[in-house]
């Protein structure tokens, strides 16, 4: 299938991915496994949400946990240029169609939330409250030291519509997956604003679902460290996949889950690829490098479960895609 051209000059400026709104069922049991497990720094917090942030941010939020009577991902939140670009949002999802709303959401300025053509709820803002940034408060670390949130990754039933659609919005390909012959399909893609592999991953397979959002960490001992963090507080189950390195981004790794079942990951050493000239690598289907450099495939849970999206009717993908799974 075609690989989308990059697009430098796209209808507004997304900057990166930013913050992640899900629900949860027990808000005091989530809280405490970001907070005191990961370590994550609460914001703010009250009986029905709660805002975390990681040491280097200074913005107010990037992860939001609502209480709700069951666990769904809410919202996708990308940080656009300026309030200007929230204006030209509008007008793009107006030509195309797509419906939009401006909200207020608290501690965010204006945003814009739109549902895309594939079920993908999202939301956009330009400025946010901020507060000063923890990276230097060494007695406040925990866990595994998270930074910053990193990128999301998505089931699409649909990923090359999905991948065009992003490519149009000025996300630039870094790496993808595909089958082999002369007719083969790109499976997954990783997409990238900021300058590093990937803001935004889209996967093939049931959708819309959220199939994980990612933190930062300084180094791989840092995720090695919630390996034994979570062990010691009985967490050791919730630990799905890693840690390792992907041959995809070359990153080091650690996949697990929250109470709910939301797949976070946890995530160190990629690369840089800002340069308009950066070509997108193509990984075959059936490389073994591609899902762990080392060359241990993924467990099933890791292809087939994910976090649904408030209200959205989960679709079949338009192909199932052969990869190698673990026994």
């Amino acid at each position: 299938m075609p690989v989308p051209q990059h697009i430098f000059e796209p209808p507004f400026n997304i900057i990166r991915s930013s913050h992640v709104v899900l629900d949860v069922t027990d808000l005091k049991l989530s809280r405490e496994f970001y907070e005191t497990i990961v370590g994550l720094h609460v914001e703010d917090a009250d009986d029905k949400v709660v805002y975390l942030r990681a040491a280097e941010e200074h913005q107010h939020h990037s992860l939001v946990l609502r209480k709700a009577a069951a666990p769904a991902c809410a919202r996708l939140g990308f940080k656009l240029g300026n309030d200007g670009d929230l204006d030209k949002a509008a007008a793009f999802l107006s030509e195309n169609g797509l419906a939009y709303a401006f909200v207020d959401q608290p501690f965010q300025g204006r945003t814009l939330q739109f549902t895309d053509p594939f079920g993908f709820q999202i939301e956009l803002y330009a400025s946010m409250d901020r507060r000063p940034h923890l990276l230097r408060r060494y007695d406040l670390y925990r866990g595994c030291h998270p930074q910053r949130l990193d990128h999301f990754n998505v089931f699409a039933a649909e990923v090359q519509d999905t991948v065009e659609f992003y490519a149009r919005l000025g996300f630039r390909l870094t790496e993808y997956a595909e089958e082999d012959g002369p007719n083969g399909r790109i499976a997954a893609a990783w997409m990238h604003r900021k300058g590093n592999v990937h803001d935004f991953a889209i996967t093939n397979g049931k959708g819309p679902r959220l199939h994980h959002f990612a933190y930062w960490t300084p180094t791989a001992m840092n995720i090695i460290h919630l390996c034994d963090v979570m062990a010691s507080q009985g967490f050791v189950k919730n630990i799905e996949r890693g840690p390792g390195r992907h041959g995809i981004s070359n990153a080091f790794f650690l996949y697990v889950r929250d109470p709910d079942g939301h797949r976070l990951e946890l995530y160190t050493s990629d690369y840089f690829t800002g340069d308009h000239d950066h070509e997108p690598l193509r990984w075959s289907l059936r490389d073994p490098r591609r899902q762990t450099l080392w060359g241990a495939p993924a467990p099933r849970s890791w292809f087939e479960q994910g976090s649904l999206f408030s209200g959205q009717v989960v679709r079949e993908p338009k192909f199932v895609a052969d990869v190698l799974v673990a026994d």
